[in-house]
Parts: C-alpha cells; structure tokens; sequence
C-alpha cells in the first residue's frame, strides 16, 4: 500500500516512525510519504492561505496549491494512475471514521490524505478534487495532521503481516461489531486479584466461549448501542437475556 499525506506540518508525524508503523514500512508493507503543502505554492512567500471572501475570522488554505500538488502527487508513477485512489479531506465535516471505514480504506492500493487547517479549504476543492472527506469525532483540531495519524495507524495495522500474528486485527474490538473482552496476564495473582480460573485451564473451547460472552458483557455494559448491528448467535442473544434478566432484578 502506498499513502501520501499533503500537510503543512510534515514534521509533526514523527509517530509514523515508531512501533507497528515503523515495522510496516520496513517491511515494505506500505510507504508512507509526507508531502508539503508550501512546496507547492506559488510567489516569493509561497502563501497558502488568505482571508476568506465576505469577511470572519481566520483563514482559508488556497486552492491552487491543492490542486497542484494532488495532480503532481498522483502523477508521480508510483501507480497506474487509471485508478481512482481515495482523496480524502480530513476535517471535523466529514463522515465519522469507524472500523468498517478502516477496513474499506485498507483494501485500497493508495490513500492520499489532506489536512486541513485554519478555518479549513477552499469550497472548491470539497467540490472538485476531494473523493471523500474523513472525521474522527464530533470535536475541532487546530489542524488535520493528528486525524491523518489516527487514519493511518487504523489502516496499516489491517495489512497483512502488519501485526506480526496473522488474523490478529480480527479480534479487536469493533471489529467483529463487537468491544473486546478483559485480557489478564503474568502474575496469576496480584495482590490479591487472581486471574479466572478458565483462561488459565488451558481448554481451548471453553477459553473462546469465555472471551466471546465478555465481549458480550463489555459490548452490553458500554456500548448497548452496538449490539442493534452486531452479528450473534442463539447462544449469545441467550447470554444477552440473562444479562438483561439480572440487570433487572
């Protein structure tokens, strides 16, 4: 996979150089590259942003360098540019970001990621350029740079070999629709609290029944919302009425 980010602050993702987003890109599992947005911009101080037409407060990022440096990002030869890739505009306007997005994002061979800043872009390029425009949640960024970051770390990590075991992204929560269960490891006990007895019975079936009703529980307690969508057996629609049934005595 390939991801460009256009950004005016390429020095703010140093994260991309650590832990499983290092790893990927050593792997050459995917290349990130950073793109600055002034590179692209014309004049003396390549100016990137003005005032916005019928006056308000802030600024507004131009839509010449967009454009410029889109087309010339896309056109570098890195691939077959016949194929629509993603263009998508990180801004608190967009759809809300979900795992389900992530994994739709993931089955792209490229990404182009734009940040927004100020008080966002020009309409235009919403208009003519953007394929999709990209939220993480109902609140304001000085920018679009942590939301990219939140984006790719989403992405990557579902390319396989990413996280080193295969199918290990499967069991995350919101993956399966569902919130994962409580985990435990070393010691057994610690101070007092002792890890359940199942998880360490070394029985294969009943550990994955275990895990798979708190999930339920977790998904129940915190997020009931979730359950409207999520896929569940007769067993797990059982576990959920004797939740509900004790919930209610």
């Amino acid at each position: 996979m390939h991801i460009d980010i256009l950004t005016l602050l390429p020095e703010a993702f140093t994260y991309l150089n650590y832990s499983i987003l290092q790893r990927a890109q050593a792997a050459g599992l995917v290349d990130i590259r950073l793109h600055h947005l002034r590179e692209y911009a014309t004049g003396k101080h390549r100016v990137t942003d003005e005032p916005p037409f019928g006056g308000g407060g802030g600024m507004v990022l131009k839509p010449e360098p967009i454009f410029t440096a889109v087309e010339s990002i896309l056109d570098d030869g890195v691939s077959n540019t016949s194929i629509a890739h993603p263009i998508i505009l990180m801004t608190p306007q967009g759809r809300p970001f979900t795992q389900t997005i992530a994994q739709e994002l993931a089955g792209y061979e490229r990404l182009l990621l734009i940040c927004g800043r100020y008080e966002g872009v020009d309409e235009r390029v919403r208009q003519h350029l953007m394929t999709d425009e990209i939220s993480i949640g109902d609140y304001v960024l000085t920018g679009g740079e942590l939301a990219a970051m939140v984006v790719v770390d989403a992405v990557v990590r579902l390319l396989p070999g990413a996280l080193g075991a295969e199918g290990a992204a499967e069991t995350d929560s919101h993956a399966t629709g569902l919130l994962e269960g409580p985990h435990y490891t070393k010691p057994a006990n610690f101070r007092g609290w002792d890890v359940p007895a199942v998880l360490r019975s070394g029985h294969a079936g009943q550990i994955a029944r275990w895990r798979r009703q708190e999930a339920l529980r977790r998904t129940w307690e915190r997020r009931p919302d979730m359950l409207v969508t999520a896929v569940l057996s007769e067993e797990d629609k059982w576990f959920l009425g004797q939740l509900a049934a004790d919930g209610n005595r």
